[in-house]
C-alpha cells in the first residue's frame, strides 16, 4: 500500500514537474516570438519616411532611434573609405547640420529583400546644403542590411559610395 502511493505520489510530481516545465517552455517561445518580429517591406518603407522626415527637421534624436546601437557604416570616396559607428556617424550628421544653411535629404529604397528579422536593400540618398554662399549636393548610393527593433526598421549596417556634385 506505501510503495503504492508513493509510486502515485512520485508519478504526480513527476507529471507537475514536466507541466511546469513544459508551461515555461511554451512561455518562453512566446517571449522570443514577440521580441523577434518579422521584417516587413512595409517597415523598410516606414524607415525611410521616418529618416528623411528626421533629417529633414534636424532632430539628431530622432535619426538616433533609427540607428542601431551596434550599426556600422562604412563611406568611400575617391578611393577613401572610413567606417563610422553609430555616434561618430551622429556626431557627423550634427556637424554637418551646424556648419551649413538650406539642408536638404531626400531617399530612396529599391532591391528590398527581406529575410526573418533583417532586410537588405539599395538606398540612395541625396543631401544638399549651403556653406560660404555656395550649394553643395552629397549623393550616397549605399547597399543596407536593416534590422527590427521595438517593432521598427533600424540601419545596422551600410556600405556607402559618396558622389560630391
Amino acid at each position: 500500500m506505501m510503495k503504492r502511493m508513493w509510486e502515485k505520489g512520485l508519478l504526480a510530481l513527476l507529471i507537475k514537474t514536466v507541466s511546469i516545465s513544459g508551461l515555461a517552455a511554451v512561455v518562453s517561445t512566446a517571449a522570443v516570438s514577440a521580441q523577434a518580429a518579422d521584417m516587413t517591406e512595409g517597415l523598410v518603407q516606414n524607415y525611410a519616411a521616418a529618416m528623411k522626415s528626421a533629417a529633414n527637421n534636424k532632430d539628431i534624436n530622432q535619426v538616433a532611434k533609427l540607428v542601431s546601437d551596434d550599426a556600422l557604416i562604412s563611406m568611400s570616396r575617391k578611393g577613401k573609405s572610413t567606417s563610422l559607428d553609430k555616434n561618430a556617424y551622429l556626431k557627423l550628421l550634427q556637424n554637418s547640420w551646424n556648419q551649413t544653411s538650406n539642408y536638404r535629404y531626400d531617399i530612396s529604397i529599391d532591391n528590398i529583400v527581406t529575410t526573418g528579422t533583417q532586410a537588405k536593400a539599395n538606398v540612395s540618398t541625396t543631401e544638399s546644403w549651403v556653406k560660404d554662399g555656395k550649394t553643395i549636393s552629397f549623393v550616397t548610393t549605399s547597399r543596407v542590411t536593416l534590422t527590427v527593433s521595438t517593432g521598427n526598421a533600424v540601419l545596422l549596417r551600410a556600405v556607402s559610395q559618396v558622389t560630391i556634385d
